[in-house]
């Protein structure tokens, strides 16, 4: 069997292919993960998780995607609003691989500031 340059075209080809198809999914796949981080929802890591395990079955894909577009107002009762935001930021920070920054002093703070005398 002797192979011609239009052999080795069409594998070229179907290569591209194949490698176009498995890009598009991965692009798919981790859409609402993505979604839900740039969204700053409190459960990106959720998201991002069905999103991904979606593939197994379209339904659990549809439902993270519309998750990660769902309006969240949710205070987690263990903590004050000001620290949920704080701990969603920090989640985010994780989720996206940057660091988080260190959120500003509270001003209403029952402990004073190191150093002070009161």
């Amino acid at each position: 069997m002797h192979l011609t340059s239009w052999d080795y075209l069409t594998f070229l080809t179907l290569f591209i292919v194949v490698a176009g198809a498995v890009g598009v999914a991965i692009f798919i796949l981790g859409l609402p993960g993505r979604i839900a981080i740039a969204r700053n929802h409190p459960d990106a890591e959720a998201v991002n998780l069905m999103g991904w395990l979606g593939f197994l079955a379209i339904v659990p894909w549809v439902q993270a995607f519309i998750w990660a577009f769902k309006p969240t107002n949710i205070i987690d009762i263990r903590r004050f609003p000001p620290e949920e935001q704080r701990a969603i930021k920090e989640q985010i920070a994780r989720l996206t691989g940057k660091e988080a920054k260190a959120p500003p002093a509270d001003p209403n703070s029952a402990t004073p500031p190191a150093g002070s005398d009161k």
